[in-house]
């Protein structure tokens, strides 16, 4: 990829967790100047706030900021609504949709990813959504990603100007061990990371849940260490 002079801006959403903290690598690893985004959307899983900052330090990335939105106004998710139990990993059909599906989480994240972009003069926006160890979220679907990069070129000035968006998700079609050979090939301390969706107050994984199960089954198939913190 031919950049700029100047360096080249990208924003990437940084949640905190092992996805999220490979595609940070990759944008870097790309020559990009790596603007990271996290949200504070009321999960009840704070934790991964502290994970991002961890991991943003990590990589040395300079301009990291926090986004505070409420989704728990919303609701309808194990993810934001304490009286929904997040239930342990159990095989299902892959249509199926989870409890832990945050209602237009993904969308909402892009918009403002996609804000911040325009203000920045940033024209890649880097996501970890991946299709392959698909969870059952419809806003992990290329589909959406392709459809998304349309709007975020109609809704903006950007195309006007003649300085389109490109919505960048290099995990999509990776499997799980793929990514973590990938990240760790690029130096990631996945110790630093957390991609749980019930940690506890020390910010253990549980070990139990569907993201604990792909990340285990992950480190297993990619034969790395796993060195996740958790719980049991």
């Amino acid at each position: 990829m031919n950049l700029d002079t100047e360096q080249a801006k990208a924003v990437v959403l940084l949640s905190g967790g092992l996805d999220s903290a490979t595609v940070s690598a990759i944008a870097q690893s790309e020559g990009f100047q790596v603007y990271a985004v996290s949200f504070d959307y009321g999960q009840r899983h704070k934790v991964e706030l502290d994970a991002a900052n961890r991991v943003a330090r990590q990589l040395g990335i300079k301009h990291h900021k926090t986004i505070h939105i409420d989704l728990n106004g919303v609701g309808g998710s194990a993810l934001t609504d304490t009286q929904l139990a997040v239930p342990d990993y159990q095989e299902r059909a892959t249509e199926d949709i989870p409890i832990t599906y945050v209602p237009a989480r993904n969308l909402t994240f892009l918009s403002l990813a996609l804000g911040w972009a325009e203000i920045l003069g940033a024209r890649r926006i880097y996501i970890g959504v991946n299709a392959v160890d698909y969870s059952g979220y419809p806003d992990c679907r290329p589909e959406f990603i392709q459809q998304f990069e349309k709007v975020a070129n109609l809704a903006t000035a950007a195309e006007v100007n003649q300085h389109p968006f490109a919505i960048i998700a290099p995990l999509q079609f990776m499997t799980k061990a793929e990514i973590i050979r990938t990240g760790s090939a690029l130096g990631i301390d996945y110790s630093e990371t957390i991609s749980c969706y019930n940690p506890d107050e020390q910010g253990r994984a549980c070990g139990r849940c569907d993201a604990c199960h792909y990340r285990k089954q992950g480190f297993i198939d990619a034969g790395v260490p796993d060195v996740t913190k958790y719980a049991e």
